[in-house]
């Protein structure tokens, strides 16, 4: 169940995915500033981060 969450949270609002699973740091910094200037790479990051 918390894996379900992550995803969703990791496809609708990809900083707080990250965050979720690996807490606030640079890699939080890196998929935020991916997820404000290109939606599309902070959503694939934040699946990479969380996933593989």
């Amino acid at each position: 169940m918390g894996n379900l969450i992550v995803l969703i949270a990791s496809v609708l609002l990809p900083p707080l995915g990250v965050a979720l699973n690996k807490g606030i740091g640079g890699t939080f910094l890196v998929n935020l500033v991916l997820t404000l200037l290109f939606f599309i790479p902070g959503v694939l990051h934040a699946i990479y981060v969380n996933f593989l």
